[in-house]
């Protein structure tokens, strides 16, 4: 190699090494419970374990018992090498769904189950990641929080690939559960209805809404999330503020319903921000 064609590389490099992502030290499973997947143009991807963001158990979930019940059947099921499904979960927001997740690596962790979490702008990335992922020993949750997409977004054809679209298909020891306010996680507009006819006395979808569709029934289960009613509510608050060491009482009643009826809102989130004030003004009284 002449010197001339030396200097140039070295220069490419040189130009190129400041956009690499910073060298980081491998996950090891046997101690790392959770992850999260970076993906980068020039380097491929890399994981970087993150600590657990909280110790919030299945237990401490209020208001949600039917959608825990279903969610952690299949996760069993999974953490046992039995058939389980990919999981939707999707609804109203501050309801509980980012929160069961993280509550799952929680309870389950000490049976071999890790959590990985994956942001879409991410998801392009996703097919190497569960490549890398098929022949580890421990079992995995590919989480992608909030997700949805845009109209014109490619991005969840990579995701729907690694579902159900692949030859090979994800490996047995990968689940990927999805949270997102929207059932379908693309947009819906009339127009899309445009296309819809009658065949014979049946209802047929357009091909826009098709493509919609198609991506969230690559999931086996889908769990609804909604808002609480009063009752819920009122249980959530009063676990929350008896889990950060204060006490629960008529007043502490009353002004729980005052913050949901001022906020407009009535969700396990709003629960949880209601016993923070309600603790945090009980120790500086």
């Amino acid at each position: 190699m002449n010197e001339t064609l030396s200097a140039r590389l070295l220069e490419l490099l040189t130009r190129i090494e400041p956009l690499l992502p910073p060298e980081r030290s491998d996950v090891d499973w046997t101690k790392d419970i959770a992850a999260l997947w970076e993906r980068h143009p020039l380097a491929g991807g890399q994981l970087v374990p993150v600590a657990p963001r909280d110790d919030v158990s299945l237990s401490d979930l209020v208001g949600i018992e039917r959608q825990k019940k279903q969610l952690v059947d299949n996760t069993r099921a999974f953490l046992a090498g039995k058939p389980a499904n990919h999981a939707l979960l999707w609804g109203a927001r501050g309801t509980g769904k980012s929160s069961i997740i993280r509550a799952l690596l929680n309870d389950f962790h000490d049976q071999g189950l890790r959590l990985i979490q994956v942001d879409r702008y991410d998801l392009i990335g996703l097919p190497g990641l569960v490549a890398r992922l098929r022949d580890v020993p421990q079992r995995f949750i590919v989480y992608c929080d909030d997700l949805s997409f845009e109209g014109s977004d490619d991005a969840y054809k990579a995701l729907k690939s690694v579902l159900d679209g692949t030859l090979t298909g994800p490996p047995e020891n990968v689940l990927i559960y999805a949270t997102s306010n929207r059932r379908h996680l693309l947009p819906e507009s009339s127009a899309d209805n445009q296309a819809t006819h009658i065949v014979d006395g049946e209802l047929h979808h357009g091909d826009a809404v098709e493509e919609k569709i198609s991506l969230s029934d690559r999931f086996g289960v889908w769990l609804a999330f909604h808002a609480f009613n009063q009752d819920n509510f009122v249980a959530a608050c009063e676990h929350w503020v008896s889990y950060l060491g204060s006490q629960w009482s008529e007043q502490a009643r009353t002004e729980a319903l005052r913050y949901a009826t001022l906020r407009g809102v009535r969700s396990g989130r709003a629960a949880w921000q209601f016993a923070c004030q309600w603790a945090g003004a009980d120790a500086n009284a």
